[in-house]
C-alpha cells in the first residue's frame, strides 16, 4: 500500500513538473511574442474583411501593403519584432503545409497531359527569362528568383515558400509580392477580353489562365469573368502548379547551398540538411495523405481557411518589417523583370497551346 502511494506520489509529482515546464514555456513564448501576434492577428482580419469587399485583390496582398503602410507612417515598436519574426516564418511555413492538405496528386491527372507539358515549358520560361533579364537589370539572383518563382508557380505562395530556402531579405520578398501582383491586376482585365478576340474555348482560356496568371483569387477572378466552364478549368490548372512548389523548393535548396560554398571559398563547410526545405516535404505529405483519404473532406475548408488566414498573418507581419523607402531605392529594375516574365510566360503558355493544335 505504501509502496503504491510512491509510485502514485512519484507519478504525480513528474507529471506536475511536466504540466508546469509546459505552462512556463508556453507563457514565456507567449510572453515573448505576444506583441506581434496579436497585431498580425488584428491585420489579418482587416485584410480579410477589405478582401471581401473586391474581387482582384487578394487578402495576402491587402496584409501586405498595410504593413508596409503601417511601417512607413507610424512605424513599428522593436518589442514586436521577436513576435512578427515568429508569424513571418514559423507560422507562414505551417501555413504552406496546411496547404497542401487541401490537394491532391490526383488533381494533376484531372487536368491532363496538355496543362502538365505547358506547365513545364512555362516554368523553364519563367525561370530562364529571370535569370538572364536579372543579370542585365543587376538585380540580385535572390530577388530574380522570386520573382520567376511567384511568376511560373502560383504567387505569393511560392514566393512564401522559397523565400525562407534561399534566405532573401524581406525587402525582396515584399518587392517579389509587388511585382506579381501588378501584373495580375492588369491580366484579370485583359484575359477575358484578349481571350474574345482570339476565340479562345473554354478549355484552351481555362488553361491559359491558369498557367499564365499568378494569383489564386486573380486566376478566379479572369476565368469565371469569360465563362464558369473556363473557370473551374482555369481553378483545377492553378491548383496542379501549385505542387510545383515541392521540386522548385528542393532545386533550390541545393543551388543555395552551392552558392554559399563558392562565396566562402570552398572553405566554409554548408549542411544540406540545414538549407534543406523540410518544411516542403510536409507539404507534400499532407498532399499525399489527403489524396489516400485519410482527410475527411468536411476538413478541407477549415484547413484551407486556417492556412489562408496564417499567411496572410505572415504577410503582414513582412510587410510591418519592411522597409518602403529601402524597397523604392531599388528602383523600377524589379518591376520591370517582373513585367518581362509575365509577358514571356502568357505568350509561351499560348504557343504551345498553339502548337499541340489545343487553339
Amino acid at each position: 500500500m505504501q509502496s503504491k502511494s510512491i509510485r502514485c506520489y512519484l507519478t504525480e509529482a513528474r507529471g506536475g513538473t511536466f504540466h508546469k515546464l509546459m505552462s512556463d514555456s508556453l507563457y514565456s513564448f507567449f510572453k515573448e511574442n505576444r506583441g506581434g501576434i496579436i497585431l498580425t492577428l488584428l491585420l489579418a482580419g482587416a485584410s480579410i474583411l477589405l478582401g471581401s469587399f473586391t474581387h482582384f485583390i487578394g487578402s495576402s496582398v491587402i496584409a501586405l501593403l498595410l504593413g508596409m503602410l503601417i511601417k512607413s507612417t507610424i512605424g513599428v515598436q522593436n518589442h514586436y519584432n521577436s513576435g512578427l519574426n515568429f508569424v513571418s516564418k514559423k507560422l507562414l511555413r505551417i501555413g504552406i503545409i496546411l496547404l497542401g492538405a487541401g490537394l491532391s496528386f490526383s488533381q494533376l491527372m484531372s487536368v491532363g497531359r496538355y496543362s502538365l507539358f505547358v506547365m513545364t515549358f512555362t516554368l523553364v520560361a519563367a525561370f530562364g527569362t529571370g535569370y538572364i533579364f536579372g543579370k542585365l537589370f543587376g538585380i540580385n539572383w535572390k530577388l530574380s528568383s522570386l520573382i520567376s518563382a511567384g511568376t511560373g508557380i502560383c504567387g505569393g505562395s511560392a514566393i512564401a515558400a522559397l523565400s525562407p530556402i534561399i534566405e532573401s531579405d524581406d525587402s525582396d520578398f515584399a518587392y517579389a509580392i509587388s511585382a506579381t501582383f501588378i501584373f495580375d491586376v492588369v491580366m484579370i482585365l485583359l484575359f477575358p477580353v484578349l481571350g474574345s478576340m482570339m476565340g479562345l474555348s473554354d478549355m484552351a482560356f481555362g488553361l491559359w489562365t491558369g498557367t499564365a496568371i499568378n494569383d489564386t483569387s486573380s486566376v478566379v477572378a479572369a476565368g469565371y469573368a469569360y465563362s464558369d466552364a473556363a473557370g473551374d478549368f482555369a481553378t483545377i490548372v492553378k491548383l496542379t502548379r501549385t505542387t510545383a512548389i515541392v521540386p522548385v523548393a528542393i532545386i533550390f535548396s541545393f543551388i543555395s547551398a552551392y552558392l554559399s560554398k563558392k562565396q566562402s571559398g570552398g572553405s566554409k563547410k554548408v549542411s544540406v540538411k540545414k538549407l534543406f526545405p523540410w518544411f516542403i516535404l510536409w507539404f507534400a505529405l499532407a498532399s499525399v495523405i489527403n489524396s489516400l483519404g485519410f482527410i475527411p473532406h468536411s476538413f478541407h475548408d477549415p484547413l484551407k481557411e486556417i492556412s489562408k488566414f496564417t499567411m496572410v498573418m505572415a504577410l503582414g507581419a513582412i510587410g510591418l518589417k519592411t522597409d518602403l523607402r529601402g524597397m523604392l531605392r531599388s528602383g523600377t529594375a524589379p518591376m520591370v523583370l517582373g513585367f518581362i516574365v509575365s509577358t514571356v510566360v502568357v505568350v509561351v503558355s499560348l504557343a504551345v497551346q498553339y502548337m499541340m493544335g489545343q487553339i
